[in-house]
């Protein structure tokens, strides 16, 4: 994944403005709130903030939106699909119901406009006939929260009626942060890893494989890695499920990552070593260390 340049600006300023050091508790706010400079009072519990934040202000913040969008439904459509899948452009396309004219040209727009990012896999296929299409991601946090968990449901917001939102966000927020942890991995290992530079990372994907993590350094080693966020430990079987990957793509690997948001089995632990690194969200608190006014992000949106 090409990750967006200012993300890890973002989110220390994020930190910063928000007087937090709790790395796990900021992450979750900022996959809703990140990207606004918007103040979130993060003693308050999460949907408490949604609703005083965002669901009140309904109407306001969706004028603002559809001020740059002119309320074009397609590409409504193609951001909530977005939002909701997979990031792939043709499954959103897919999603959407747009022909691939339409979505490619409503894409132009949205990244010209500051909504998403588009993103090329870090390697080419293994089969050279194989086209691979691009992924799309939001540059704000708070863009996928909107179209991910409120727009879909603005029929019922705009009334003041916030149950079917309620019903649909419970399904959805276990886990909503966790690209935020992905991306900023990608921004730890680019920052520092065992010394070495890196030319190329990000991630990999084809009809068959995707990787989560796939990195070139400059004295051409390939490390590629994978990240687990369920609530089971991260064990052996997922080290073997990379391996098979990185061999059905081909790839000549180096080192490989394990991210895990719930530890690792002591089986896993061992093989640690030169082949095997092994990263948990402790590791990511290197990122906000040494916050200071230098990091805060003056935004012109609105503030609610």
């Amino acid at each position: 994944m090409s990750k967006h340049p200012n993300l890890l600006k973002e989110f220390r300023s994020f930190c910063y403005q928000n007087k937090t050091t709790d790395l796990q508790k900021a992450i979750e706010y900022f996959s809703v709130f990140g990207g606004m400079g918007w103040f979130v009072d993060m003693d308050k519990p999460l949907d408490q903030l949604i609703e005083e934040k965002i669901l009140k202000n309904y109407r306001y913040i969706h004028a603002d939106i559809t001020a740059t969008t002119k309320s074009n439904n397609v590409y409504h459509q193609i951001l909530t699909a977005i939002a909701s899948g997979d990031g792939k452009e043709h499954s959103a396309f897919k999603r959407a119901k747009v022909d691939r004219q339409s979505g490619e040209e409503s894409v132009d727009f949205l990244v010209d406009n500051g909504f998403l990012i588009v993103d090329e896999s870090v390697e080419p296929p293994f089969d050279e006939d194989e086209e691979t299409c691009d992924k799309l991601y939001f540059e704000k946090p708070f863009m996928r929260f909107w179209f991910s968990s409120v727009s879909p449901y603005y029929k019922n917001i705009k009334q003041g009626d916030f149950s079917e939102f309620y019903k649909y966000w419970g399904e959805r927020k276990n886990g909503f942060e966790n690209l935020i942890y992905e991306q900023l991995l990608l921004e730890l290992i680019e920052k520092s890893f065992d010394g070495e530079k890196i030319k190329g990372i990000g991630s990999y994907w084809d009809k068959m494989v995707d990787i989560d993590l796939l990195i070139k350094t400059e004295s051409n080693k390939r490390i590629a890695g994978l990240c687990k966020f369920s609530k089971s430990k991260a064990n052996n079987s997922d080290l073997k499920q990379l391996i098979e990957k990185c061999e059905s793509a081909d790839f000549d690997i180096d080192m490989f990552i394990i991210f895990s948001k719930s530890k690792f089995t002591s089986e896993l632990s061992k093989q640690k070593g030169e082949r095997l690194k092994l990263l948990s969200p402790r590791n990511l608190k290197p990122l906000i260390d040494n916050l200071s006014k230098n990091d805060l992000i003056i935004h012109k949106t609105k503030k609610y």
